[in-house]
């Protein structure tokens, strides 16, 4: 029998496979746990639409993420923060605080979790800062750390 996998089935296929199963184990097994969908035309149909659905979709996120991309590359970001005596901060630079930064300068919104990085920024300076932002496409920001004058809070 010919079955339309709905979830990955270890030894058997992934998610929206077309597979020929014993008909015993597709009646007894996969149909009555949800893993799998008898092959009807309907259904393949179905599966099909499913499919060109999630690959436009697919495409717009990637286009999305290039052009943010590109906006990015040649930008760069100013954060303030207080710093004592040898540029060391009080605190330190998160990716939260570049994701806000971006967001206030650019106007661009980024996922802080899509911003690589390796530790906090401690102290003022100029740093590069990498972010994935799909899976085929990363770039990269110049973030200037400045220390904050005195009288401002």
């Amino acid at each position: 029998m010919e079955v339309i996998l709905v979830k990955d089935v270890k030894g058997l296929g992934n998610e929206g496979e077309v597979v020929n199963v014993a008909d015993g184990y597709a009646r007894n097994y996969l149909l009555p746990r949800g893993l799998a969908l008898q092959a009807t035309k309907a259904n393949l149909r179905a599966l099909k639409e499913r499919r060109e659905t999630r690959e436009t979709k697919v495409r717009k996120e990637l286009a999305a993420a290039e052009k943010i991309a590109k906006q990015l590359e040649r930008s760069k970001v100013t954060i303030r923060r207080k710093a004592g005596e040898g540029g060391r901060l009080f605190g330190s630079v998160t990716s939260k605080d570049v994701a806000d930064a971006i967001e206030e300068a650019l106007g661009i919104e980024v996922d802080k979790r899509r911003i690589d990085l390796i530790e906090p920024i401690k102290a003022v300076g100029s740093y590069t800062v990498s972010m994935k932002l799909h899976s085929e496409v990363s770039t990269t920001i110049d973030i200037e750390v400045e220390s904050q004058p005195e009288g401002d809070l």
